[in-house]
C-alpha cells in the first residue's frame, strides 16, 4: 500500500512543541512502508532522527513491534512451551562478564525453556552470542527451526539478521546516524516465539515503566522490566532502582535491597576476550560475592517470568 510518508513526518518532526504521536495503527503503517525494499532512505533516516528527537509514545512502539512481525516468516505458528522465558540481549557487555547469560544455563538445567536473540556483533562488546555459542547452545536460523531447538535442547539463540532482516538493516544504521534509534526497542520486544514470560533490560529509565506498558498493549502475558547492567536484562543484585512486574493489563513496581551490597566491588572493564574468559570462569562457578548475588537474583528473575511467582524479598511498592 503506497502512503504518502510526507504527511506522518510533518506531523512527528515538527519540534519539541509541535509534534504529535502517531497511533497505534499508524505508526504499523509507517514502519511497513518504511521496512519495504523500496523505501525511500532520506524519508527513513529522518523518520528515525524525528522519533528519537520526540520520543517514541506507548502506541508507536507497540504498532512498530506489529510491523516488524510482519516480516518475521512464520510468527504466530510456532510458539514456545508453556512456561519458556523470551530473553532479549541487544546491548552486549563491556565492563563486567554477562551473569544473566550464565542464568539462563541455569535456568534451563532448571527446565525453564530460554529463548535468546540478539545481534552477533556488538562493537567493542561481548554479544550474547559469542559467549553462549562456547556453551554448546545452538543457533536457529527461522523460528520452526528455533521451537525444535528449544524443544529437544531447553534453549536456544536466533539472531536478528536471521529472524527479520528489514528490522536488523534499522540497527546497523547507528554509525551512520550517529545515535541508536527506536529499532534497538522494538528488537527487544519482538518475543519471536511468543513466550509467556519475557525479560526485558533497559538503559534509560523511562524506558522502564514504557516498555511495561508496550507490554500491556502487545498482550504480553508476563514481564519484568528493569533497568539493566550496560541495558542488557542482568539485574543490579546490590543497586537495582527500578524494576516492573506486568501480568496481562496490571502493572507494579517491585524493589528489593541488599544488606551485604558494601562487600561488591566496582565494575571493571575488559575486552570482548577477557570478559569472555570470564564467563568461562562463572560458569565454572569461579565467582565473587557481586557474581553470587546477582546470579541469586536472576534466578529469582527467571522463575517470576516463567510462572508469575514473586520471591519472597522482593517488595511491591505502593
Amino acid at each position: 500500500m503506497d502512503i504518502d510518508l510526507s504527511v506522518f513526518l510533518r506531523r512527528v518532526a515538527r519540534g519539541r512543541n509541535g509534534s504529535e504521536h502517531l497511533q497505534r495503527h499508524e505508526a504499523a503503517m509507517v514502519l511497513a512502508e518504511l521496512l519495504s525494499p523500496g523505501a525511500d532512505q532520506l524519508q527513513l533516516g529522518a523518520f528515525l532522527i524525528a522519533e528519537r528527537m520526540k520520543g517514541e509514545s506507548s502506541e508507536e512502539l507497540a504498532g512498530f513491534v506489529d510491523a516488524a512481525r510482519r516480516h518475521i516468516k512464520g510468527f504466530g505458528e510456532s510458539r514456545a512451551p508453556q512456561g519458556a522465558v523470551d530473553m532479549p540481549c541487544y546491548a552486549g557487555k563491556r565492563r563486567a562478564a554477562p551473569v544473566h547469560l550464565v542464568a539462563a544455563l541455569q535456568a534451563r538445567d532448571a527446565g525453564i525453556p530460554v529463548v535468546l536473540h540478539g545481534l552477533e556483533h556488538i562493537a567493542g562488546r561481548l554479544s550474547a552470542w559469542q559467549a553462549v555459542q562456547t556453551a554448546g547452545v545452538c543457533r536457529a536460523g527461522t523460528l520452526d527451526e528455533g521451537l525444535r531447538v528449544l524443544l529437544s535442547d531447553g534453549i536456544v539463540y536466533m539472531d536478528l539478521a536471521d529472524i527479520c532482516p528489514p528490522l536488523f538493516a534499522l540497527t546497523a544504521l547507528r554509525p551512520r546516524l550517529g545515535v541508536r534509534t527506536f529499532s534497538h526497542t522494538v528488537a527487544r520486544l519482538l518475543n519471536p516465539l511468543q513466550c509467556e514470560g519475557q525479560l526485558n533490560g533497559v538503559f534509560h529509565t523511562p524506558y522502564v515503566a514504557l516498555t511495561a506498558q508496550v507490554n500491556v498493549l502487545l498482550e504480553q502475558t508476563r514481564s519484568l522490566v528493569f533497568m539493566g547492567a550496560e541495558g542488557d536484562p542482568e539485574l543490579y543484585a546490590d543497586r537495582q532502582k527500578l524494576l516492573a512486574a506486568q501480568q496481562c493489563n496490571e502493572k507494579a513496581s517491585l524493589s528489593f535491597s541488599d544488606a551485604h551490597c558494601a562487600l561488591y566491588p566496582r565494575e571493571v572493564g575488559g575486552s570482548p576476550e577477557e570478559l569472555l574468559q570470564h564467563f568461562t570462569a562463572l560458569r565454572n562457578d569461579r565467582m565473587d560475592v557481586r557474581e553470587k548475588a546477582t546470579l541469586k537474583r536472576m534466578a529469582e528473575a527467571f522463575v517470576f517470568a516463567s510462572s508469575g511467582k514473586l520471591p519472597h524479598d522482593w517488595i511491591q511498592d505502593e
